[in-house]
């Protein structure tokens, strides 16, 4: 029998085998949203009375023999960056807290169009801007696995929404790691999709039509086949392209591990991950290497990392200054100007404004990036590395900018660790974060598996398999 923890497609499996009805679990999700998330404050924005009409209609389309889709009746909550006709879409932003969107995103569409029931939607940073999710409009967002840390951010209301049993599905967005670093920190599965392959449209602030530079929409769930047929349903061409263009996905190619060739990279120098962390990517190596894989841990892209970062922070940034006010531009031109010291958010700053003719130069080093990496995975299938340096780490809501983390007792600069997501995100590729287990103090360990562009069901293959031996996704202690 099927319960609040059961993956998105058991829970679709069993609506369409009449075990349970999608009333039923729309109730159950609702009842366990009223129960606890008071606590963790994951659905901001309840859509209760529309969802179960939703899923009486589901059940009914069900009576008459019509069959809805994969996701026939199965309840979901999303992201609350996606437009839902009717609902707000704020982004954390007070100036936008009266912004209630008039057509769903097309990801929205989609689930809707393969039978998914839509009941609230999910909590975010300012401007999806950090690695915590709290503003102040919906408040701050708890882990589950421990209220006085951070879910991650910006999909940490979406993350921590799965982790505790409140909803059937989730989907997500990732500029910074904002899939992946709130997937590793609740221990959940998380899908980075290559660049462009999933439509963000009505994934945007008012007067946003173009597709965001660098940045994706993918899925978030309790399981990795969960994340394959959520894929499946939204990944496509988007909508201007249609009438010329067809995306075809390559299917995975492997049966076993064993038939993987797989890299690592345990830590790097530029930003250094925690013992436990790195120990648990080695670990990962080493089950990988009994169990037949070819494994290296010497492999690398023929890349210059600090050069990556350089090229990254300059899109990132100039990706994140479409949401600044006019005060927070002027700030940005202002240390612009400062001295570099080096540091991460140093060499954030000096990109945050630049010019067209700046952004081309990057986007044509870009490129030659992608072009490296493609190399390097014709001759690996997948590279494991950490998404962030430490395991969930206490809220901090200090000045933005001046922030810290600490790693084995050492200060870094709070994005630092944006290293790991942004090496990947600047080369377009896809990756899966999926659990390892949880750390010595009982809290999530997720990894990144990242492989080729367009190669996403590769990731999301592997991730099944090493959860098949790892254990896949468990449930946090009190939220039974």
């Amino acid at each position: 029998m099927v319960d609040a923890y059961s993956s998105a497609t058991e829970l679709a499996a069993a609506i369409k085998a009449k075990d349970v009805s999608s009333l039923e679990l729309t109730d159950l999700y609702i009842s366990r949203i009223e129960e606890y998330d008071d606590q963790i404050n994951a659905v901001v924005v309840h859509d209760f009375e529309r969802g179960r009409a939703s899923a009486k209609a589901a059940d009914e389309a069900l009576a008459r023999g019509d069959d809805l889709g994969p996701l026939h009746g199965l309840p979901m909550t999303i992201k609350e960056a996606y437009d839902i006709e009717g609902l707000p879409t704020t982004w954390g932003i007070p100036e936008f807290k009266d912004n209630i969107a008039t057509t769903d995103a097309d990801s929205v569409r989609r689930l809707k169009n393969a039978g998914a029931v839509f009941f609230g939607k999910t909590n975010v940073p300012l401007n999806l801007g950090d690695f915590q999710s709290f503003n102040d409009i919906y408040g701050q967002t708890n882990n589950p696995w421990d209220l006085t840390r951070t879910p991650g951010g910006s999909s940490g209301g979406s993350s921590a929404a799965l982790a505790a049993g409140l909803t059937g599905l989730e989907a997500g967005s990732d500029i910074g790691g904002s899939i992946r670093n709130p997937a590793h920190f609740c221990g959940i599965y998380g899908h980075k999709p290559t660049w462009g392959v999933v439509p963000d449209e009505g994934h945007a602030l008012p007067g946003s039509v173009a597709p965001a530079d660098i940045a994706v929409v993918g899925p978030m769930a309790r399981s990795a086949e969960d994340l394959r047929v959520s894929m499946e349903i939204v990944a496509g061409t988007a909508q201007p392209d249609r009438r010329g263009w067809q995306l075809h996905l390559p299917k995975p190619t492997k049966t076993s591990l064993a038939d993987y060739r797989v890299a690592i990279i345990p830590t790097l120098e530029m930003a250094p991950v925690s013992a436990e962390m790195a120990e648990r990517v080695e670990l990962v190596g080493k089950l990988l290497e009994g169990l037949g894989a070819t494994v290296s841990a010497d492999a690398r892209p023929d890349i210059d990392l600090d050069e990556s970062y350089e090229i990254y922070s300059s899109l990132l940034w100039g990706v994140m200054a479409e949401g600044f006010t006019e005060e927070m531009k002027e700030l940005a031109r202002q240390k612009r100007t400062e001295p570099d010291d080096g540091s991460i958010n140093a060499t954030a700053n000096r990109f945050v404004v630049q010019e067209h003719s700046e952004w081309l130069a990057y986007n044509n080093r870009r490129f030659l990036l992608r072009r490296a990496w493609n190399a390097f995975f014709d001759d690996w299938d997948i590279l494991i590395c950490p998404q962030m340096a430490t395991e969930a780490f206490p809220h901090d809501h200090g000045e933005y900018m001046g922030r810290s983390l600490m790693v084995d007792n050492v200060a870094q600069d709070y994005f630092q660790q944006i290293v790991w997501s942004g090496t990947i995100t600047v080369a377009h590729l896809p990756s899966t974060v999926f659990p390892t287990g949880p750390s010595k103090a009982g809290l999530p360990i997720g990894l990144q598996a990242v492989s080729a562009e367009f190669n996403d069901y590769t990731c999301i293959d592997f991730a099944r398999l090493i959860g098949q031996e790892l254990g896949g996704f468990k449930a946090p202690p009190n939220y039974p």
